[in-house]
């Protein structure tokens, strides 16, 4: 085993901090080898550290207001770790990592996303399913500019998630920024508890055909086993193929992902690498003899990392499709050390590589059938200054038609111009949502919009890469 290994969420869940990135790893059931660490004082510290030293006296001695030792110490640690231009190497301290003991031990509250420092920006890699993060319609890559009107600049990822998380009822209103948008618009959450399930499963029947659809949201202490129950539900009812979903899925533990791998990945290839810093590599086996005698296919997107990537890579090359976009790229490895006190660093001591001995981080898994979702998944929540109508021509309106025409009531044109059609089209959705007929899109009309729009993606409407993913597995 590979002692106190962790891959880790790619930041932090939104309402549990490093969700469960503490749990050890037991990559292929290998022989042992210790992680080389010792809290002892290191004989070896550059004689530069004096300097700290005397940073550390001069405060104590001259600083115009007082300032506690504590501080000063695990200002230090934020610093040196800051350095690191890693956003995977953290600090906990004392108090942080009680509550991530709690957390871990109980149900999650909080808005349920998991994010990442991207480029010096708080970023959501993914809302976790069935979360306020994802019924608000927060996606991959939205960057949280503010939490309740606080600008997050200057924040560390683990300051910025103790502003986001809370209590379940709470409210907390998040500024953000989506690629593609204008400018940034308001979402405002209610906290709540943060659904525990990892694993959905589902029967399609078509084409003369049964395919199993596993959907694996993240991985965590109980998914292989969730995993393993309902797949061998699914093979009981005599399934013709296979479709993994891992899209959304932002990570977890190295060993969940393992036990998966050990029911697919034959035992005359490697279902991962690891790399230390020094270049060596260490290669992990199944004891599997063969592949499935059914055809597989795996669905990833920019939402999709960490353990996910793990999957996808290694099914892309023993043979398997991966459908859908390339997913996020995260390809290290994190060690929880704690430091004698109750508090803990979260550092990169690893690289993964896939079975071939590639490594995807920050260009991800690339898809062998690439498909993109239909245009309105993508469309930006509307912010409305004035009411929308005939013979007016805004950005809001471009993004509108985009919606109505993704709902089934085509505006005739999606390039912001407000025409008859359109007109047209906004007077059948009002009467068919019950709203006064006006034919123009006040702020009432458009939240209605909006709300159908969320719906229809949580509900896997014209959900066009799961279509591809059945349509090649045969």
């Amino acid at each position: 085993m590979i002692s106190a290994l962790l891959l880790g969420f790619i930041g932090a869940y939104l309402g549990v901090n490093l969700a469960q990135s503490n749990q050890s790893a037991n990559p292929g059931g290998q022989p042992g080898k210790e992680i080389p660490f010792s809290n002892e004082k290191n004989s070896d510290s550059p004689e530069d550290m004096e300097k700290v030293s005397q940073a550390y006296s001069l405060i104590k001695e001259h600083f115009i207001e007082d300032i506690g030792d504590q501080d000063l110490i695990e200002g230090a640690i934020q610093g040196m770790l800051t350095s690191l231009d890693d956003p995977y190497s953290t600090y906990m301290d004392v108090e942080e990592m009680e509550e991530f003991n709690e957390q871990i031990e109980s149900s999650f509250e909080g808005i349920g996303a998991e994010v990442s420092m991207v480029n010096g920006n708080v970023t959501i890699v993914a809302p976790i399913k069935d979360s306020p993060a994802e019924k608000a319609g927060l996606r991959p890559n939205d960057e949280v500019l503010k939490v309740d009107e606080e600008a997050l600049e200057g924040y560390d990822l683990n300051e910025a998630v103790n502003k986001i998380r809370g209590e379940k009822g709470s409210e907390v209103v998040l500024t953000i920024q989506r690629s593609g948008a204008s400018k940034p618009f308001e979402v405002t959450l209610v906290r709540d508890k943060i659904p525990i399930e990892t694993v959905y499963s589902e029967l399609d029947e078509s084409n003369g055909k049964k395919t199993g659809i596993l959907e694996v949201t993240n991985f965590s202490e109980h998914t292989a086993e969730e995993f393993n129950e309902q797949l061998e539900e699914l093979e009981s009812k005599k399934i013709d193929g296979l479709v993994i979903d891992v899209r959304g899925n932002p990570g977890g533990l190295l060993n969940s992902v393992e036990d998966i791998l050990e029911l697919f990945v034959p035992k005359d290839i490697p279902y991962i690498q690891i790399e230390d810093k020094e270049g060596n590599k260490e290669k992990y086996y199944t004891e599997l003899d063969k592949k499935k005698d059914y055809p597989i296919n795996v669905l990833v997107n920019e939402g999709s990392a960490s353990a996910s990537e793990i999957l996808a890579v290694a099914m892309k090359e023993i043979g398997y499709d991966i459908v859908g976009t390339t997913s996020f790229g995260k390809g290290t490895v994190q060690q929880a050390v704690p430091l004698g006190d109750g508090s803990t660093v979260k550092l990169t001591f690893y690289k993964w590589l896939s079975p071939e001995g590639n490594w995807i981080n920050e260009d991800g898994v690339e898809p062998t059938v690439e498909i993109d979702q239909p245009d309105y998944y993508y469309a930006n929540p509307v912010q409305l200054e004035e009411t929308l109508k005939l013979d007016t021509a805004s950005d809001n309106l471009e993004n509108i038609q985009v919606m109505l025409k993704g709902l089934g009531y085509d505006p005739g044109r999606t390039d912001g111009y407000f025409n008859k059609e359109t007109q047209t089209a906004v007077e059948k959705f009002q009467q068919d949502n019950d709203l006064k007929k006006t034919g123009e899109i006040d702020e009432e009309t458009a939240g209605v919009i909006e709300a159908k729009l969320i719906e229809n993606i949580r509900e896997g409407k014209d959900d066009e890469q799961l279509e591809k993913a059945l349509d090649t597995l045969y």
